[in-house]
């Protein structure tokens, strides 16, 4: 796995001269931060740190984490499962070439925010018709029964906030990998806005 930043969206050509539409994601350099054994805390994961930071940015208790791994102060954080952290040392660096190998990615974000939505927009409810006299646009309609069970029913879909949500999209092809700007090139969209934190890993 590596974290990287959104930067947007463009459009490739492709070996047979189709335009593909691609995310255009910075990738890395993450360096490992903390390794985790069985023998320790239970299980194998290591720690990987994403984008330098000044040391004002964090606090005390971080910055010790971080001096003791021998890295400078990162903004990010991220614990991975891995087989065996012995394979892994502290301060090693985790570049977008892993991935030179790889044919698809699944990449995770967190989604745009909607703010508050109604049930046509989050939930892609029909609605009514839309004619003249109608009472009836773009509200959900009946929601609840008769005398028994007379209440409705926990999980109903309804109006309310949306977006800001974890989302996974997976199987996303690997267009072009640029090693000297650590840039990767996907295949479609990607979760969130320009900017957004993302974590890619390959898919198996």
């Amino acid at each position: 796995m590596i974290l990287g930043r959104k930067l947007g969206m463009t459009q490739v050509w492709s070996e047979d001269d189709r335009l593909v539409p691609v995310t255009v994601i910075q990738a890395g350099p993450c360096v490992v931060t903390q390794l985790k054994t069985t023998e320790k805390e239970g299980y194998e994961a290591i720690q990987i740190g994403y984008q330098e930071v000044a040391e004002r940015k964090l606090n005390k208790p971080l910055l010790g984490h971080l001096e003791k791994s021998g890295v400078t102060p990162r903004k990010v954080l991220r614990e991975l499962r891995v087989d065996s952290a012995a394979d892994y040392e502290l301060g090693q660096e985790i570049k977008v070439d892993e991935f030179a190998e790889a044919k698809k990615v699944h990449v995770t974000g967190i989604s745009k925010g909607k703010g508050f939505a109604g049930v046509i927009k989050r939930h892609n409810y029909s609605g009514g018709p839309g004619g003249h006299g109608s009472h009836f646009h773009r509200i959900p309609g009946s929601i609840g029964q008769c005398a028994t069970p007379s209440r409705v029913f926990k999980g109903l879909r309804l109006p309310g906030h949306m977006g800001v949500d974890k989302v996974t999209v997976k199987n996303l092809e690997l267009v072009k990998i640029d090693s000297d700007q650590n840039l990767m090139l996907v295949k479609g969209a990607v979760p969130g806005g320009k900017g957004a934190l993302v974590s890619i890993r390959i898919a198996r």
